[in-house]
């Protein structure tokens, strides 16, 4: 989604609730000034990988990254609500822009949260200068949610790893030089036999099984592993904690999937007043009509909502310091089906604009329906939300 607008951009009057400091108001700032400078507009969309990794190299040289990979290599300490701001500015303006910031802080969260110094110093630089691109791979076709369900192997063998098996769904696959990859070791049933590792797309036996195409055009595919012989040293934190790992990376970003449906929501509620301002209906704007107005009330009362929700979840992350998993659940839950009513009702005051094929709220309905899927779908959050609660109730 890379679409010129008359808009002057994204409102920032969320930025006055006492979840902020002015550091996150410039921050916000200097996001929506790169969006706004030309550099993503010159980028051919149409070549999905080759974008990316334009966008990569344009975040990284703007040192935009360094909110999504942390600033330092020896504690690379990610500020959540840094992370949300730049993907709720990015994705109001492009979503491609919105996946290429998020994919840099999760391919490597966990390398900065388990990895060795070494480590660090190797992957943590390159990735946020924009010169790596990095992935995520914790998805396989039997094991999404269910990451219990893991087939993908990594048996030691002296002070390698061979690991074999397959991931999907895994966001920059194809186009990663570095990916995280979460493999069954086996020191206990389930979640517990998991561990974390560390691939370099040279590798021998790593591979691209296939590309996989999808609605809103973004790089995916399968990976294979197949005898693909790594370091030990690659291995992140101890045996058996890949699980942990996971899940406190995906505690830092999956608010950060609620910003982004933030950011399309407000882009759709934005270009909806813009074209009710000035559509003529009935001898009168389209905006005079209470039908209208009414849908507006909704538009925005869901948007804040759902912003409270997020912002509560960064801010409770980052100044307080405590576990985040319910509350990100639920705003990674609400934001994103919220995102998902608004979009639609942008589409629906558009009219038939609505639907023709380039129309930024067309780019907005493909944009958000797989929001609602990944980094957990909205009836896993519902699952999530509910047992955090019955541990304490």
């Amino acid at each position: 989604m890379s679409t010129a607008s008359s808009l002057p951009g994204p409102t920032r009057d969320h930025l006055e609730w006492p979840f902020f400091e002015e550091r996150h108001h410039r921050f916000a700032a200097e996001v929506d000034a790169f969006a706004k400078s030309g550099v993503m507009a010159s980028i051919d969309h149409a070549d999905v990988d080759g974008a990316c990794r334009k966008l990569v190299k344009a975040l990284g040289d703007a040192e935009l990254l360094t909110a999504a990979t942390g600033s330092s290599d020896s504690e690379p300490l990610i500020d959540s609500r840094m992370v949300c701001l730049g993907r709720e500015t990015l994705a109001w303006h492009d979503g491609l822009a919105d996946f290429a910031f998020a994919m840099q802080g999760l391919g490597t969260g966990a390398i900065g949260l388990s990895g060795s110094p070494e480590l660090r110093s190797a992957v943590l630089p390159k990735v946020r200068s924009g010169d790596w691109l990095a992935a995520f791979a914790l998805s396989e076709k039997d094991a999404g949610s269910d990451v219990a369900a893991m087939s993908c192997t990594a048996r030691l063998d002296g002070d390698h790893y061979i690991l074999d098996g397959e991931k999907t769904w895994i966001s920059n696959g194809g186009i990663a030089d570095v990916y995280t990859v979460f493999a069954r070791t086996g020191e206990a049933p389930g979640t517990r036999g998991i561990s974390a590792f560390v691939v370099f797309a040279d590798d021998p036996g790593f591979s691209i099984a296939e590309r996989i195409e999808v609605i809103a055009p973004h790089p995916l595919a399968t990976i294979r592993f197949d005898n693909c012989r790594i370091p030990a040293s690659r291995r992140l934190g101890a045996p058996g904690e890949g699980f942990k790992i996971a899940m406190r990376t995906l505690d830092i970003f999956r608010a950060s999937v609620a910003a982004a449906g933030l950011g399309f929501a407000r882009r759709a509620l934005d270009e909806a007043l813009a074209h009710a301002r000035s559509r003529p209906m009935f001898g009168a704007a389209l905006a005079d009509l209470q039908l209208t107005q009414a849908a507006l009330g909704d538009m925005a009362t869901g948007i804040d909502a759902a912003a409270l929700l997020t912002y509560r979840a960064a801010w409770r992350r980052d100044v307080q310091h405590l576990p985040t998993t319910r509350e990100a659940a639920m705003a990674k839950m609400t934001a994103t089906e919220t995102a998902q009513s608004v979009i639609d009702r942008a589409v629906q005051l558009f009219g038939g604009r609505g639907v023709k094929s380039g129309e930024i709220t067309e780019k907005l309905y493909r944009e958000i329906r797989a929001l609602r899927i990944y980094e957990g779908a909205t009836e896993v959050q519902k699952l999530i939300v509910a047992r955090e609660l019955l541990k304490t109730k």
